[in-house]
C-alpha cells in the first residue's frame, strides 16, 4: 500500500502561482511514476503532468511552458510549480502514484485531492 498526503491548494488571483506537494509513504521502493491529474466540475479527470523515476516528464498541453513537475525520489515527494495560472485551471488537483509491488501487481494510488480555485 502506498499513501498519498498532497497539499499547497488554495485560491490565487489569475496570473498568479501555486506549488503543490504530494508525499508517498508506505511501499514507495515500488514506485514507477508520480504524477498530477485534475477534475474540474463537471468534466473528466485529465492530466496535467507526470514524472517518471527517471526524471522524464510529461505535461498536458494546456499547461505547457506555465507548470513544473519535480521529484524528490529519497523523500518519495512531487510537486507541481503552478505559474500564470488562469481561471481554467481551476479545479481539483489529485496526486497520482503508479507502482509495480514486489509480487508484480500494478497499481495507481490517489491523493484526496487539494482543491485550486483562480479567480479572474
Amino acid at each position: 500500500q502506498v499513501q498519498l498526503v498532497e497539499s499547497g491548494g488554495g485560491l490565487v488571483q489569475a496570473g498568479g502561482s501555486l506549488r503543490l506537494s504530494c508525499a508517498a509513504s508506505g511501499s514507495t521502493i515500488g514506485i514507477i511514476g508520480m504524477g498530477w491529474y485534475r477534475q474540474a466540475p463537471g468534466k473528466e479527470r485529465e492530466l496535467v503532468a507526470d514524472i517518471s523515476r527517471g526524471g522524464s516528464t510529461n505535461y498536458a498541453d494546456s499547461v505547457k511552458g506555465r507548470f513544473t513537475i519535480s521529484r524528490d525520489n529519497v523523500e518519495n515527494t512531487v510537486h507541481l510549480q503552478m505559474n500564470s495560472l488562469k481561471f481554467e485551471d481551476t479545479a481539483v488537483y489529485y496526486c497520482n502514484a503508479r507502482v509495480l509491488h514486489s509480487d508484480l501487481r500494478y497499481i495507481a494510488y490517489w491523493g484526496q485531492g487539494t482543491q485550486v480555485t483562480v479567480s479572474s
